[in-house]
């Protein structure tokens, strides 16, 4: 057992609200902090994450003209289903550099209900509205407009989402992402945030009493660490 294990990224303090999100809520606002909501479960409940729908069903609606134009021209076999490189010929990061093929097979996971590994148009435009959100916050945050972040930047952007991680946290993170500049690029920012809130998805269930620390056995650690 790994018992009562202190997680930085949730303050203990009964006084903090809502665990960590993606960004944006009801009122188009950043959470004011981070952490754990102590004895108030309720309120985690009541915080909305960033599109709760990528989670669940996608929107019924028929795609825009401009999206199916889009599609059409990046399902290059006509399957009327796109994969994961596909979907990485229609997508650069703000650098213009090629978004991942690990960040794009993440995304599609969202989002393929029979988990075939591919989205229709209509789950496609689900995922582009999506990727706009994520894309609006990451350019908030990226004072010198260079299409990647750092440390400080990226301090702040988990912040908006109501996450509070240490500073080694974070290095640790952009170490893993970029070992050698210590930057992310936006498919990496979106990659660790889907990441991030799947994970504390897992782990609140865990946590009963709230306070951001949990007692876990082996094999439910790797579990939680493999998404199983």
């Amino acid at each position: 057992m790994y018992g009562q294990q202190q997680r930085g990224g949730y303050p203990g303090n009964a006084s903090q609200s809502g665990y960590g999100g993606y960004p944006g809520n009801q009122q188009q606002q950043p959470p004011r902090s981070g952490g754990y909501p102590g004895a108030q479960p309720q309120q985690y409940q009541a915080q909305q994450s960033y599109r709760p729908q990528a989670y669940s069903a996608p929107p019924q609606q028929n795609a825009s003209q401009g999206i199916e134009s889009w599609f059409r021209a990046v399902d290059t076999d006509n399957s009327g289903q796109i994969d994961a490189a596909e979907l990485k010929k229609a997508l650069v990061n703000g650098n213009w550099t090629n978004f991942s093929e690990e960040a794009c097979t993440i995304m599609i996971s969202l989002y393929d209900k029979n988990s075939t590994g591919t989205i229709d148009v209509n789950e496609f435009q689900a995922l582009y509205s999506c990727i706009n959100e994520w894309k609006a916050t990451f350019e908030s945050i990226d004072s010198d407009k260079s299409g990647a972040i750092e440390q400080n930047e990226l301090i702040q952007a988990f912040q908006q989402m109501g996450y509070r991680f240490t500073p080694t946290f974070i290095q640790n993170l952009l170490a893993k992402y970029d070992p050698q500049n210590r930057r992310l690029t936006l498919d990496n920012f979106i990659v660790s945030s889907i990441q991030i809130k799947r994970l504390t998805d897992s782990f609140r269930v865990r946590d009963k009493e709230m306070k951001g620390h949990a007692a876990l056995g082996y094999e439910d650690f790797v579990g939680l660490a493999l998404g199983t």
